[in-house]
């Protein structure tokens, strides 16, 4: 028997910023561009909803195959985000993982599902990105900074 509450629940969703470290090259972030609204064609991390059963890292590990043909290691998660109307759907609540991968090997990823290309941009060179995902990339940027 389904149980039934009678508050909201939020929606559930896993982002993931896949990183391109090179000693010779500016550090790169993998992005999708938004094929569907909203902000469709805007740059974003690459993620979605999380499947009823289905842990956020197998989430992740989901979408990051679904919209790029990469499977890569989790290097673990960055932060949960819960900030209201953050996605105007609705309210919705994303953990951040953080994984990485050499240059050459972003190079042959594809865009799928939803993506309608993807591209790695020097962390310097940003388009305007959806959601809240460039609040979400700056504060991780900073707390390694500091951490350095």
């Amino acid at each position: 028997m389904p149980y039934c509450y009678d508050y909201p629940r939020p929606m559930v969703t896993a982002d993931i910023m896949v990183f391109s470290p090179s000693l010779r090259e500016p550090v790169e972030i993998l992005l999708i561009q938004r094929k569907h609204p909203p902000f469709e064609g805007m740059w974003a991390f690459p993620g979605g909803y999380n499947d009823e059963n289905e842990s956020l890292e197998a989430t992740a590990q989901r979408e990051l195959f679904e919209e790029t043909g990469l499977r890569l290691p989790l290097k673990g998660q960055f932060r949960t985000v819960s900030t209201p109307g953050r996605d105007p759907r609705g309210h919705t609540v994303t953990t951040v993982f953080v994984a990485e991968a050499p240059p050459e090997l972003l190079r042959q990823a594809k865009a799928g599902d939803d993506a309608a290309a993807l591209r790695a941009f020097p962390l310097h060179a940003l388009p305007p990105l959806a959601f809240d995902h460039g609040e979400i990339l700056k504060a991780y940027l900073e707390e390694r900074q500091r951490s350095c």
